[in-house]
């Protein structure tokens, strides 16, 4: 990854591996790609969007509306992702 501290994207990378993990499980019923990538969230989250099956991202779970349920970044995916889009919200706890 360029330009981002070696080190910092090695712990990020494992911590984004160990995040798919416990997801998806050793076996993952569907292909999942995980890659950590420096830039603006939103557009390289539309970028890769382009040709992929899905795009999954995660929702601020604030709020009692559907405007406030998202962040900025999920909500602009929501509206211009080239695939589908999932939004699932985190645990409560």
């Amino acid at each position: 990854m360029t330009g981002l501290d070696p080190e910092l994207a090695d712990a990020t990378g494992k911590m984004l591996t160990q995040a798919v993990a416990e997801v998806v499980g050793d076996d993952p019923p569907v292909e999942v790609e995980e890659s950590v990538v420096l830039g603006n969230a939103a557009e390289v989250l539309l970028e890769r969007s382009c040709g992929a099956e899905l795009l999954v991202v995660g929702s601020r779970g604030h709020g009692g509306f559907s405007g406030a349920l998202l962040g900025s970044v999920g909500q602009h995916c929501v509206q211009h992702a080239r695939c589908p889009v999932v939004v699932v919200r985190g645990s409560v706890s």
